[in-house]
């Protein structure tokens, strides 16, 4: 079977807008099932530049898939190898919540794997 690693990441600023709103964090954590493929999930790792909690949710077609905690000044990795298969057509984004007014840099990298 062939399957072709993607991955979004990088680092990012952010500024809170709550912790019931999520935002996306940049256009380059929007990914696109391509046609004909399923997508799986393998880790998600990342980083938080903040003195206070954030959370950094995957989202799939608009409504919210994983949740992914990260403390201040802590980083958090998680595998997700073989969870789920996401059908071709479907959106994943990255997107954060953090309280009003919060503001700092956070570092984001979701495996995934075309099969």
């Amino acid at each position: 079977m062939h399957s072709t690693p993607r991955f979004l990441q990088g680092i990012f600023p952010f500024e809170g807008q709550g912790v019931d709103k999520l935002v996306l964090l940049h256009e380059s954590l929007r990914y696109s099932v391509p046609a004909g493929i399923i997508t799986q999930p393998l880790y998600f790792r990342g980083g938080n530049t903040t003195d206070e909690l954030i959370t950094v949710v995957l989202v799939r077609d608009g409504a919210p898939m994983r949740y992914f905690p990260i403390g201040a000044r802590a980083g958090t990795h998680v595998a997700l190898a073989v969870v789920e298969d996401i059908e071709d057509g479907s959106v994943l984004e990255l997107q954060v919540a953090a309280r009003e007014g919060l503001s700092g840099t956070v570092v984001v990298d979701l495996g995934l794997v075309e099969v």
